[in-house]
């Protein structure tokens, strides 16, 4: 089962409602710094400082892509409510995800290159996986469970596509939308699979049956 965490998004901006959106802030901050500080529990730094500093970096990567997906929805919110044709809201719309996109990259770049100059390849592994729930490697066991004949060409593929999902995951403001990232991913890996001969229902269906029956087995075994 994948972890669901539930991250408190800000509210209306802070000259509305200065006590309640402090408030906010305060109590998101709070939850992205149990969050990075339960991540990096898992990287073994012995380091006190060092460990303080992903800490703080990562809680300042939760802090900043909310920030630039909270910006994109207000903006976006202004451009619906004003005069405009059916057109030029969806142009003015693009416009703001082209801009939002692109903030997040720099954001990301400079968020894993902060990371790179304290970490080892491994941490930084782990850092990514605790930043999506481990998705990606859950799932990639999973079609290696459910199909024990793929290639190692199809494996790769798939490998390939699950980290490149993660990487944007990463970058996502809440769990749900993190999990539609992958959702898409594994649209496109099943797409690749039924092309390649496989029946994606009957597969996974014989899979849930082989599920069911080590649990029973295992059952049995105690």
């Amino acid at each position: 089962n994948f972890i669901i965490v539930v991250l408190f998004l800000l509210g209306s901006p802070i000259s509305a409602q200065p006590t309640t959106d402090k408030k906010q802030e305060t109590d998101y901050n709070k939850v992205v710094k149990e969050r990075a500080t339960k991540i990096v529990n898992t990287l073994n730094i012995s380091d006190s400082h060092i460990f303080d500093k992903a800490v703080d970096r990562i809680s300042e990567h939760y802090i900043r892509i909310n920030e630039i997906h909270e910006n994109a929805k207000e903006c976006i919110a202004i451009q619906k409510n004003q005069s405009l044709s059916a057109e030029e809201l969806t142009l003015a719309i693009k416009k703001q995800e082209e801009k939002k996109s692109s903030s997040l990259l720099q954001q990301h770049a400079a968020f894993i290159t902060h990371l790179n100059k304290f970490m080892t390849e491994e941490q930084l592994e782990k850092v990514k996986d605790g930043m999506t729930y481990r998705v990606f490697p859950i799932t990639y066991a999973a079609y290696q469970d459910m199909l024990p004949n793929l290639t190692n060409e199809q494996k790769v593929k798939i490998y390939d596509w699950l980290k490149e999902a993660r990487e944007l995951a990463m970058d996502e403001g809440s769990s749900d939308d993190k999990h539609k990232v992958f959702g898409k991913y594994k649209g496109k890996i099943n797409n690749y699979l039924s092309a390649a001969g496989y029946d994606m229902k009957k597969e996974g269906e014989e899979w849930q049956k082989r599920i069911k029956d080590r649990k029973e087995k295992s059952k049995e075994s105690k």
